[in-house]
Order: C-alpha cells, then sequence, then structure tokens
C-alpha cells in the first residue's frame, strides 16, 4: 500500500505518522506529570495540616473545632474509635476510616476513600498521624477531597484530544508545501530527463543553485550526460569511418567481379583472383580491427598479466617478417642483462609489437630495427621500433594514433594499411598502463635522413629478474 504512494505522501504519511505518535506520548505524560504534582501538592498540604494538628494533642492543647483552611477534613479519633475533635462540619460519632484502614495508615500508606463518609461528592485522599501521649493515643486523620485533581486531569486531556488532531493536521498541510518546495528541484531534474529523452532539450539537466544533496545529484548526472554524449560521437563516428573504410574494399572487389561478369569467359581470372584476394585479406584485417577496437571501447577487462620476456618476443615477432620487403632486426641487450621482463597480456605485446612493425615494414627504406631495455630507475621498461623512411611531421604524430587518420605525405594508408593499426597500438599500451610516442632518429649512415621510432614505455609490475 505504501509503496503505491508518491515519494511526497510517503514523505507526509510517514512524518505526519512519527509526529502523532510523538506528540500522543507527549500529552499522555503530561497529563501524568499534571496528576501526579497534584497529588503531591495535596498530599503535601494534608500532611502538614497533620502535623500541625498533632503538635495541639502533643501540647494537650487541641481545640473543638479544630482549625483548617481550605476544604480539608480533620478528625482525632482514640484508641477506641471514639472521635474526640474535628473540624467544622465533619461526622462526630462515626470515623472516617474504619479499624483495618487506621492500621494500613499508620504503616505510612495514603488511601482514597468514597467521599459519601463525609457526605461529599468525589473520592477523598486520607492520611493519618498518631499523636498524644503514650496512656491516651490519638490518630489524626485528614482528608482531602481530590475530585479538583480528576477534574485538572479530564480537562487537559479533553483538551489535547481536541487540540491534537488540529495541530497535526496543520503540521501536516504545511509539511505538504515545504515538502513540495523542496522537492520541486527534482521535479525538475524529472522534466529536464523525459526532454533529453524526447530530443527537444539540449542535454543539460537544470542545477539548483543551493548546494544540497539535488545540486550534487544534478551535477553528477550532467557530468555523466556528458559522457553519454561524447560516447555517443564517438560512436558515431566510428561507425561512420567504418561505414566508409569497408566501401572502399567492397567496392573494388565488386567492380572486379562485374568488369568479370560481363567480359564472361574472356575474364583473366588468373590475373582477376589475386586482386580480389588483396581486397578480401584488405578487408579481413579491417574487420578484425574494428572487432578489437570495440571490444576494447565495451570493455576494459580482457588482460591476462602475467611475466613476459621481450627480448623473446622481439625474436619472435621479427621471424614472422623474414620474407618482408626489408630485413627486421632485433638489436641484443647489454651482455649483463640479456633478457628483459615485464607484467603484461603476451597477446596484447605481440599486438602491439605486429602493428608497429607492419607500420615500421611498409614506409621502410632499407631495414626496421627492434629492441628492448630497462629504464632507470628500473620499475618501467622501453621497447622501440625505428625504421629508416620518410617520418612523419612532428604535427601529426599525435593525430597518427587516432582512429582512420589520414595523413599527408608517404607515411598514409596508402600502402596496404587499415588507419586503425597505431590506434589499436594506442588502445593496448593504455589498457597495459604504459605510453606510447613517435619521435624522430638521426641515422648513423645518413645524418641527413630522419626515420622514424616508435617508443612504447610500459611498468614492469611486479617482475623483477632480468635474467
Amino acid at each position: 500500500m505504501l509503496r503505491r504512494l508518491g515519494l511526497r505522501s510517503r514523505l507526509i504519511l510517514i512524518g505526519t505518522a512519527g509526529l502523532a505518535a510523538g506528540l500522543a506520548i507527549g500529552g499522555a505524560a503530561l497529563v501524568l506529570a499534571l496528576s501526579l504534582s497534584l497529588r503531591h501538592a495535596l498530599d503535601t498540604s494534608a500532611l502538614q495540616t497533620a502535623h500541625d494538628v498533632s503538635a495541639l494533642v502533643n501540647t494537650g492543647r487541641l481545640p473543638d473545632p479544630v482549625p483548617v483552611a481550605g476544604a480539608q477534613l480533620v478528625q482525632v479519633v482514640d484508641a477506641s474509635g471514639r472521635v474526640r475533635s474535628g473540624s467544622p462540619g465533619v461526622d462526630r460519632l462515626v470515623p472516617l476510616l474504619q479499624p483495618g484502614e487506621l492500621a494500613r495508615l499508620g504503616a505510612g500508606q495514603r488511601l482514597t476513600v468514597d467521599g459519601a463518609r463525609a457526605g461529599m461528592d468525589g473520592p477523598l485522599r486520607v492520611l493519618a498521624l498518631t499523636a498524644g501521649p503514650a496512656s491516651d493515643r490519638m490518630t489524626v486523620i485528614v482528608a482531602t477531597p481530590s475530585g479538583t485533581l480528576t477534574r485538572s486531569s479530564a480537562i487537559l486531556r479533553d483538551t489535547l484530544l481536541v487540540a491534537y488532531p488540529v495541530f497535526v493536521a496543520v503540521l501536516a498541510a504545511l509539511a505538504w508545501r515545504v515538502i513540495g518546495l523542496t522537492l520541486r528541484p527534482v521535479e525538475a531534474l524529472r522534466a529536464g530527463a523525459e526532454e533529453i529523452t524526447g530530443r527537444r532539450g539540449e542535454g543539460r539537466l537544470p542545477v539548483p543553485p543551493a548546494h544540497d544533496e539535488i545540486h550534487r545529484l544534478a551535477v553528477t548526472l550532467n557530468g555523466m550526460l556528458d559522457r553519454l554524449e561524447a560516447a555517443r560521437t564517438r560512436q558515431r563516428a566510428f561507425v561512420a569511418d567504418a561505414a566508409h573504410e569497408l566501401r572502399s574494399p567492397l567496392a573494388s572487389i565488386r567492380t572486379q567481379l562485374e568488369v568479370a561478369q560481363r567480359l564472361g569467359p574472356a575474364a583473366d581470372w588468373a590475373e582477376l583472383v589475386p586482386d580480389l584476394l588483396a581486397e578480401t585479406e584488405r578487408l579481413s584485417r579491417l574487420v578484425d580491427d574494428l572487432l578489437l577496437l570495440a571490444r576494447a571501447d565495451e570493455s576494459e577487462q580482457g588482460l591476462r598479466v602475467q611475466p613476459v620476456e621481450l627480448v623473446g618476443v622481439l625474436h619472435e615477432v621479427a621471424e614472422r617478417y623474414r620474407e618482408a620487403r626489408v630485413p627486421v632486426s632485433v638489436r641484443s641487450p647489454t651482455p649483463d642483462r640479456p633478457e628483459v621482463w615485464v607484467e603484461a597480456d603476451p597477446d596484447g605485446i605481440r599486438r602491439i609489437l605486429t602493428n608497429l612493425v607492419d607500420n615500421a615494414v611498409r614506409h621502410a627504406g632499407s631495414a626496421v630495427t627492434l629492441a628492448a631495455a630497462p629504464l632507470p630507475p628500473g620499475d618501467r621498461v622501453l621497447v622501440s621500433v625505428t625504421d629508416d623512411g620518410p617520418g612523419i611531421p612532428p604535427d601529426d604524430r599525435a593525430r597518427a594514433f587516432q582512429r582512420f587518420t589520414r595523413l599527408d605525405g608517404a607515411r598514409d594508408r596508402d600502402g596496404g594499411g587499415t588507419g586503425l593499426g597505431l590506434a589499436i597500438v594506442a588502445e593496448l599500451v593504455r589498457r597495459h598502463g604504459g605510453t606510447v610516442r613517435l619521435t624522430s632518429v638521426q641515422l648513423a649512415s645518413d645524418q641527413e635522413a630522419a626515420g622514424l621510432r616508435a617508443e612504447v614505455v610500459l611498468p614492469r609490475g611486479s617482475t623483477h629478474s632480468d635474467g
């Protein structure tokens, strides 16, 4: 039932119920406190009167009638139960209390008896004190009408029963208004979210001026919306670029097949098949790269981190390019450190090196060199791939790691690349917690020639052994 109500109604209901319970407990405590206070005042006054009359009995100056103040009733009864004296109007023949009641009062108790014993309406609050010499002991009985106490408590109780519901209703109405004002920024956030969902808004939620929880919520949600918008923008750009890149090999394959279809038996399939296979291989590489980047964008998980010996991986990659257009060699580490270890994903490291070597082989003039070495103070490792090609202008080096980036000059995608190789390298290096950059290098054989070096810096992790 409570779940079906709105937030505002639930807050009002819970708050009002708590307030009503608190006021009920407070009202009951107030009535009880007033009753106890009035009863204590009656008992104190009656006890003082009993002491005064006992003093008169002890000194042998007991008057008849006994003077009293207010509505108190006094009887002085001897040991045989005879009324020896009393206040004006009190019965002089029948004691107010029976012998058993007198015995209990002698133990320090107070009794409440029917006022009809004294010809009065309402109950009587009675106490007694023993006085007089041992040869003539008497009991001083003081009775006080307690009807006033009962009426005062009843008046307060009835007043609270009438006033409390009105008070709770007024506070509930006030709370309804206050909570409505408090929740107004939440309603503004809801309306803003609906506009954004309906593509009518600007993609931002209204931020309330007060620096409270709702303000922080709005700021957090706007940050989330900014990240989602950036992700959507990247996704749209990625899809557009992917579609553009896929269109080129598909168009080439279709064109060649249409030409072969028109030529019929005269088509030179021996010359056509290698071109089709090359375009199909390019298309396959492009799809593989797109899938890898898509998986990288989707999740940061998937790295199988373990100790990897980089020099051995470099030789393994170089062996794959034994038949490449230029030789690929590995520069040997220092003799005292023949191995270089790092904590990384072996498949990720091989993909990084393969993409860098592919790019270098495609543009190198005569050679490609691979190397790995620890960096001081020993918590990082540098892996480099150097070629003697035309290089990349400094202004374009950072842009070369973006997806589907077109570079002017000799190092563009026309050499057979997909335009995603360096982007994949940057993504894999980032996921390993490292950095990658492109730098110029002066070749020893020709001081005027400027080659290109790709430098990958990786953290070593917990591996400390270099063999």
